[in-house]
């Protein structure tokens, strides 16, 4: 097979492998309701349900990444994606919320597979071709979408429990068809060792704090949001698990699905610029969707006249899908800052920038499910995400925008001396 042959046919098999991880590693977001029935949960303890994988797929990213520049993708792969088979079918025989939690740990290492494809996909291809190949890859964070097309229907069909069995066996089975169709490459074996304590070093960077911040948004936002819509539709709108599942799937699926697009604009457009877009775009939705459904009653001379103010089903869908599609445009925006700012650093960068991402994918539902217990007003994880779109809107104007303001000005008081 040529080189060409084998770089195409593991960015096939390893975008199939990380949809299904993505899958498997976003399951609580539907089976995880009716757990939480079973076993009477409030909304805090369903949020740190549903974080746990989230926790242990961010904490690994790094580690994961350094162990890929020195053993190569496809063994770390491989052995990451075996290990999680047994967990995801023991979660069918547990009956304790700390059973769920543990499981949920283990089940959560195949979200760290995304820093080990990344490098993996990326080495095969020419460097004019990297940011597509990652593209595609990236993509497989539609797996989101596909959890929610499927899990429902099998708890639907045969009750939740048939979800991590069927899961199980899909898991084994990529496992399996990856490594028939994967190769490895020993010049693609980075030799130098930087350690855990040097890769951490890079965040005294300023400008690394602030890329972690947007990713923590796009990436973290888009996490929390996938695993927290399905139980939201269910309990705002009054819906079964399917069409929940169905409408929250209208998220997922441009938010994994867009992210090469997204590439390619960061590309024709540069990074600052689509990033300004999609945190703008992201605050008005974000404001729109913080709305709580309120009843306003006015004191008339004829008498109380009352109003009804709130966003109904296909409203609230349509500002999530337009949010969705933003995120995936910041997802692919976000790395293209890390490509131009550190390119012989974008292991590292990419791998700090990350474990942000996940650490706001692991904060947030936890902060959702607290928010909602303590004022009862479901669209409060709105109102949260809203604030924090805020605080990067302004860190981009004044690390950014004024940057570029003053230099047009002295541009143009230069022209005008000529």
């Amino acid at each position: 097979m040529t080189k060409k042959g084998q770089a195409l046919s593991i960015l096939m098999v390893s975008t199939l492998s990380f949809t299904v991880c993505f899958m498997v590693w976003m399951m609580f977001g539907v089976i995880g309701i009716p757990i939480k029935k079973a076993l009477g949960l409030n909304a805090t303890e369903f949020g740190l349900l549903t974080a746990m994988p989230v926790l242990s797929g961010s904490l690994i990213r790094v580690p994961l990444g350094i162990w890929t520049d020195k053993y190569g993708g496809r063994i770390v792969m491989a052995v990451l994606m075996a290990i999680t088979v047994p967990a995801i079918w023991l979660m069918a025989y547990a009956t304790q919320y700390w059973q769920y939690l543990v499981i949920g740990l283990v089940l959560g290492l195949a979200g760290g597979s995304f820093s080990v494809g990344t490098p993996y996909v990326a080495r095969w291809f020419p460097r004019n071709q990297q940011g597509f190949a990652m593209g595609i890859y990236g993509a497989g964070n539609s797996g989101a979408a596909v959890n929610k097309f499927l899990a429902p229907a099998l708890v639907v069909a045969f009750g939740w429990t048939m979800v991590p069995l069927v899961y199980a066996a899909v898991m084994a089975a990529t496992v399996a068809l990856f490594w028939f169709f994967s190769y490895s490459d020993p010049a693609h074996l980075v030799t130098h060792n930087d350690s855990f304590r040097e890769q951490l070093k890079v965040l005294k960077d300023p400008k690394v704090l602030k890329y972690c911040q947007f990713y923590s948004i796009v990436f973290g936002g888009y996490v929390a949001l996938a695993l927290w819509m399905v139980q939201y539709y269910v309990g705002e709108f009054g819906l079964d698990i399917r069409t929940a599942a169905l409408l929250a799937a209208c998220f997922s699926l441009p938010g994994g699905v867009l992210r090469a697009f997204g590439g390619w604009m960061s590309d024709k457009w540069g990074a600052h610029s689509v990033t300004w877009w999609v945190m703008w775009i992201s605050w008005i939705c974000l404001f729109l969707l913080s709305y709580p459904q309120t009843d306003l009653t006015i004191a008339t001379t004829t008498g109380p006249l009352s109003f009804h103010i709130g966003l109904n089903v296909y409203l609230f869908t349509i500002l999530l899908f337009i949010l969705g599609v933003c995120f995936a445009f910041g997802k692919a925006s976000v790395f293209k800052y890390i490509s131009d700012e550190y390119p012989h650093n974008i292991g590292t960068v990419s791998g700090v920038v990350g474990l942000a991402g996940g650490m706001g994918g692991f904060v947030l539902p936890i902060m959702f499910g607290a928010l909602m217990d303590l004022t009862g007003v479901r669209s409060s994880a709105f109102m949260l995400m809203y604030g924090v779109v805020w605080v990067s809107l302004i860190w981009i104007y004044w690390t950014e925008n004024r940057h570029q303001e003053s230099a047009d000005h002295k541009a143009v008081a230069a022209g005008a001396h000529h």
